[in-house]
Formats: C-alpha cells, sequence, structure tokens
C-alpha cells in the first residue's frame, strides 16, 4: 500500500509514475529483467498495448495502455525533457520480491524505472521515480569529526522501524529531537529524489552539539501489511512518534528534559498531537507546517501544478476530477463504517481520522515553547494561506518563534521560478542558516522540569 497524500515525492511523481503494490511472490530476476526490458523497448516504439502486455489483473486495471502512453509520452517529457541515455538495469531480489531497477538518464534528470514480478512472471508493479543514489545525488560525505551514528530501532505494533541515532562528539548529556517525516512512505532520511533533508538536519546539529533520532516510516517499512487495514493518521504517525520519544529518552548521553520534537510537513501538522500526548516536551519545531491537510489541499496543489508550463492537461484535469469525487464520497461518509478502497493514495479511514484535527487549536494548548518555520517558495505549503494562518494565532504569543525563508521550497532547499516539483529533483542540501537557526533555538529553551 503506498500511503502517499501530498508528500514531494507524490508531486514529484504525480505526472510521472503509476504504481501498484506488489501483492505476489516474486519471479525469478531473470524472468523479471526480460519483463522489463521488454517493457521499455515497447514504451520506446510507442507500442503502449504491448507495454502492458505482461501485467497482471491489478495493474492492468490500475494502468491500461491510454493512462502509460499518457504518462511516457507527455508528462515524462514535461517534467524532465527527453529521454537521452539508459543506464545498465540491476536485478535483485528484496523481501522475496523479484524487482529490476533502470536508470533512464532524461535532458533534465534521472529516473529509475522499477519493475517488480509476481511468482508467475506477471508484472505487478511498474514506476518511475527520481534516482537517489549516484551522480545525481546529493552527496552526504563522510560524518564530521567525532559525530557518529548508530542504529536504533523503534517498536510498533506491525515490527521494529529501523532508524539512526545520531550524537555530537563528547559525552553528553545532550539535547536531542526527534525528527518525524512527512506524508507517504518515507526512510528515515525523509529521501525525496536525490536530497536527504533529514540527514543534513541531523548531521548539522550534531555538529551544534544536539543529538537526534530519525527512523523509517510504518508505511514504508510495513506497507504491503497495511495494504488491508483501517489505517489513521495516528498510526502512521503520532503513535510511532510517541514510541520513538519514550526510547530517545532512554538512550545514554541524552539530556531527558532537553527533548524536542521536529515536525516537517504532515510531521509538522501533527507535532503539537504529538506533544500534547507525550507532555514533557522541551519544545517544538514545525517546518512547513500546514494549518489543514484534507482533500480541498490536494485539489488546491493539483491546480497549481496544472498552471505550470508544459503540465500536460489531460494528465491534470484526470487527476483533479479523481480527487473532486474522492472529496464528495469522503463528505457524506460515516466515519464508524467508512467506504472501502483509496482516496488519492490513502483509504477513508485515514482522510476521516483527520477531518476534526486543528493543528492550530491543539498548539495553543501547549506549554512547551513553539518554533514555526517556513520556506517563502513553497508551493506546497503555500506562506500566504498556511504560515499566514501560524502568525496570525501567535504573532503576539511569546512563547512562539516564527522565521521565515526567501527563496526555500518545502524542502528548505533552493526553489526555481517558479516553484515546482522539478526543484525537488535537483540535488541540493538543507539550508545551513535553517539548521542553525533550529540548533541556536533549542539552545535557548529551558528544560522541560524547568517549566
Amino acid at each position: 500500500m503506498r500511503i502517499t497524500l501530498v508528500s514531494p515525492a507524490l508531486l514529484l511523481a504525480v505526472l510521472l509514475a503509476s504504481g501498484v503494490a506488489i501483492h505476489a511472490q516474486a519471479a525469478t530476476t531473470g524472468d523479471c529483467s526480460s519483463r522489463s526490458a521488454a517493457i521499455l523497448a515497447s514504451l520506446r516504439e510507442g507500442r503502449f498495448a504491448d507495454a502492458t502486455r505482461d501485467f497482471d489483473p491489478t495493474m492492468r486495471s490500475g494502468l491500461p495502455a491510454s493512462k502509460l502512453q499518457a504518462v511516457w509520452a507527455q508528462a515524462l517529457p514535461a517534467q524532465v525533457g527527453a529521454l537521452e541515455d539508459i543506464g545498465t538495469p540491476q536485478a535483485q531480489t528484496t523481501a522475496g520480491k523479484a524487482m529490476v531497477e533502470t536508470p533512464l538518464h532524461f535532458a533534465r534528470a534521472t529516473l529509475l524505472m522499477r519493475v517488480a514480478c509476481d511468482k508467475d512472471g506477471q508484472v505487478a508493479a511498474l514506476f518511475f521515480a527520481p534516482a537517489p543514489a549516484g551522480e545525481d545525488h546529493a552527496a552526504a560525505g563522510p560524518l564530521p569529526p567525532g559525530v557518529r551514528e548508530q542504529p536504533l530501532a523503534v517498536r510498533s505494533p506491525l515490527g521494529p522501524l529501523p532508524g539512526t541515532l545520531t550524537l555530537p562528539p563528547g559525552d553528553g548529556p545532550f539535547s536531542a529531537v526527534l525528527l518525524v517525516a512527512g506524508s507517504g512512505p518515507l526512510d528515515r532520511d525523509e529521501t525525496i529524489g536525490p536530497n536527504k533533508p533529514f540527514h543534513d538536519l541531523a548531521v548539522g546539529l550534531a555538529k551544534a552539539g544536539i543529538a537526534s533520532l530519525r527512523y523509517d516510516k510504518r508505511t514504508l517499512t510495513y506497507g504491503r501489511q497495511l495494504a488491508t487495514t483501517s489505517l489513521t493518521v495516528d498510526d502512521e504517525v503520532t503513535d510511532d512518534a510517541l514510541t520513538a520519544l519514550a526510547l530517545l529518552r532512554q538512550q545514554p548521553h541524552i539530556d531527558r528534559q532537553r527533548v524536542f520534537v521536529i515536525g516537517h510537513s504532515l510531521g509538522a501538522l501533527m507535532a503539537p498531537r504529538i506533544a500534547q500526548r507525550d507532555g514533557h516536551l522541551a519544545g517544538v519545531i514545525l517546518l512547513a507546517a500546514p494549518e489543514r491537510l484534507d482533500l480541498g489541499v490536494v485539489l488546491q496543489q493539483l491546480k497549481y501544478l496544472s498552471a505550470l508550463p508544459g503540465t500536460p492537461q489531460d494528465v491534470m484535469t484526470a487527476q483533479i476530477h479523481e480527487v473532486e469525487a474522492a472529496r464528495e464520497t469522503l463528505a457524506k461518509a460515516d466515519p464508524a463504517h467508512p467506504p472501502t478502497g483509496t482516496f488519492f493514495h490513502a483509504p477513508a479511514s485515514w482522510w476521516l481520522s483527520l477531518a476534526h484535527y486543528d493543528a492550530i487549536d491543539t498548539a495553543r494548548g501547549l506549554h512547551a515553547p513553539l518554533l514555526v518555520m517556513q520556506g517563502m517558495a513553497d508551493f506546497q505549503v503555500p506562506p500566504a494561506q498556511d504560515f499566514a494562518a501560524w502568525k496570525h494565532a501567535f504573532a503576539h504569543n511569546s512563547g512562539v518563534t516564527l522565521r521565515s525563508y526567501a527563496g526555500l521550497s518545502h524542502l528548505f532547499t533552493p526553489s526555481g521560478q517558479p516553484p515546482s516539483p522539478a526543484d525537488y529533483a535537483k540535488p541540493a542540501h538543507m539550508e545551513p542558516k535553517v539548521i542553525g537557526d533550529i540548533a541556536a533555538w533549542i539552545a535557548h529553551q529551558a528544560p522541560a522540569a524547568a517549566r
């Protein structure tokens, strides 16, 4: 299951890809390699019906030849330019699934064509994703002297969530932050295309003497098991964050009274609830915090994308109609008996669990200090709407600090003009000033027990 809402990954991929969850055991990698090569050859020759010949029934329904044609012949060229070269396919078996990744070098970005096959050799998944590594990656480089990282798994009802504890030089006790990622099945680094903003943040804070814990989301690690569940936003975000906070406080070298949460995007939206339920945080930092999240927000973003130069209008019109229909259905839904199926990549239970949550109102009830930070070139969380709402609510509250940054995107990296999903395909690092401002703010906060 792909619980992907309005994450940067989706907005980069929405014009590039259609993915269907893998739902069976794998074929051999040799079989899958043959299927992948045949699909790519058919796509390049414009034989879109042939490209779908080996799809399983679910794929045929979700990605018919007409939709595949719209992605390959219209959406991809509009977003990343013409195909210039093809890299060497790499086949592997992961968690019992055969997967073939083929680098596709377009004029403006490198994408990976990923093909997965079931036990009968049928294609169970096909999608295009920004290449996460190689020459197009924002190189992380070695850790700074004295900074060290160690694995630390967070418990969840489905099993452990792999994580990383990053520690500054010395023995501490250190102030520490928990990093809570945005929407979608994100890894601990919040990898979006070639960028890893949470890795940047963890290392930057460690250089300033602040420890951190980040972890792979439940929807990434256990997406398949979640495919038939009535998932809520607390299942996806809140509950695991609370468990991770308890784990972070148990670690040697951590000052239990100086633990903070940093939430980004969806993580920022839910951070006030996490703080409310935890009750012992020394502070809360919100990065690109939405005022709300519902299908109306998705429609706003899709309409923004539709107005960008070169956007294939038929693809966007279909997306917009899909979301409008989903919004109408959910408006009439009974939360006690939510409709089945997915609504723009999430179950009805997920959307309905957010219907009555007010992040700003929840934040008003917190005793912990709050830092709200916003990139002013963020088209996903528009400053004129969302950041303005946070400013209106807290402009005269001495316990809340509001900071904005000209020219920075949703990922707090430099943005192009106009801001677009293409920004997320460019290798970049989180703006150092943002990390420095977070570290300085944390240094000035009193321990939780002192309030």
